[in-house]
């Protein structure tokens, strides 16, 4: 590949296996088996990549992941692993081959919390005691990743400052569905107070003394726009100059689409072939007009260096406003919220503006 042709940002779901049982994603309930997951070789297709996330599943299920993480490594120039961190041996053993590896293991609030909602017996521990470890070998890019919703909301800022005073990530999301969740009626069903706790994170994010922060509360900011179901603040460019490929060697813009929307297949093809094909375009033109407004970090993260002048102004006006007020952020800065408050829209509009088929049985 000539070096002076774009990189793209990847995301590899190297298995559909895992070990949870998280009540907003049934993924576990449709699992790829062993002999069907993508391999060394379909690997070694993808092409250069200035960001690649590894997921699933939970990618340690795999016990060839080094191999994977290491064929990977000659292709991208930063890998960040998505897991729930159950399998400490195994991530401990990974990130002293590649100590410059990212980890983001997935705590859905405090111990209760998290275990309840992940449905893994000691999982929160686990996970915590594994984000210890990786620090003792002096890993840098570590942290925490949380999916909120009703249940944890009120965790949100709890855990946040764990993370803080660990010195680590913290990583945000909210409900989706899609294929990729096998999940089609996540809500969030007290809009007002999971926006509350967002509010108090993206106060704290910019207060603190981190750049990388600052745009993080504009990410979260997003969220808060998200979850009143109103269209996303940035475009979204997902098969464009972004890619997903699942285990089964399926080239896709996302995981966000109601149906799973395909490419090309590496297995069977080379990259230039699926990425300049056909169906490629077919897709290209499904995205264009997408109504999903979806708002994950796989999409969002290039969005928002791509985009750079619009996160950074609301940053600049935001940072101004911290030197003079304790709570530089509001959530009734979003009129959605506003209009909500003062009865202008109610709970079953917004319900309707959601992704959850339960309301509202949009088109991918």
């Amino acid at each position: 590949m000539p070096n002076n042709e774009k990189k793209l940002n990847g995301t590899v779901i190297v298995t559909y296996r895992c070990n949870a049982r998280c009540n907003m994603c049934n993924r576990y309930k449709e699992p790829s088996r062993p002999e069907d997951e993508i391999t060394i070789e379909t690997i070694k297709k993808l092409p250069r990549m200035y960001f690649t996330n590894i997921t699933g599943g939970e990618p340690f299920i795999r016990e060839d992941l080094k191999e994977i993480v290491r064929e990977l490594y000659k292709k991208s120039d930063r890998i960040v692993i998505s897991t729930n961190g159950f399998f400490t041996d195994r991530i401990i053993d990974l990130a002293k081959e590649f100590p410059q590896v990212g980890i983001r293991i997935s705590i859905e609030g405090l111990e209760k919390t998290n275990n309840e909602i992940r449905g893994l017996e000691n999982g929160y521990q686990r996970g915590y005691q594994t984000l210890l470890k990786l620090r003792e070998l002096g890993l840098k890019d570590i942290g925490f990743g949380m999916t909120v919703q009703d249940k944890n909301a009120p965790d949100l800022v709890k855990l946040y400052d764990i993370s803080d005073e660990l010195g680590m990530e913290f990583a945000t999301a909210s409900l989706h569905n899609s294929f990729y969740f096998v999940e089609s009626h996540n809500v969030i069903r007290d809009r007002q107070m999971v926006a509350e706790n967002f509010e108090q994170l993206i106060n704290k994010l910019l207060k603190s003394k981190s750049p990388k922060k600052w745009f993080r509360a504009y990410f979260n900011h997003g969220l808060i726009n998200y979850i009143y179901g109103q269209k996303r603040l940035l475009p979204c460019d997902m098969s464009f100059d972004t890619f997903f490929i699942d285990p089964f060697g399926d080239v896709m813009p996302c995981n966000g689409t109601k149906n799973k929307e395909v490419m090309g297949n590496l297995n069977q093809s080379t990259w230039d072939e699926v990425w300049n094909g056909e169906q490629a375009e077919v897709v290209r033109k499904k995205v264009r007009c997408c109504e999903r407004q979806c708002w994950m970090i796989g999409s969002v993260s290039p969005a928002m260096h791509k985009y750079i002048w619009k996160p950074a102004w609301w940053v600049v006006r935001h940072k101004i406003k911290s030197v003079f007020s304790k709570k530089p952020y509001s959530m009734y800065e979003n009129k959605i919220c506003r209009d909500y408050r003062d009865g202008k829209v109610t709970k079953e509009q917004l319900d309707q503006c959601s992704t959850c088929e339960f309301h509202n049985d949009k088109q991918s």
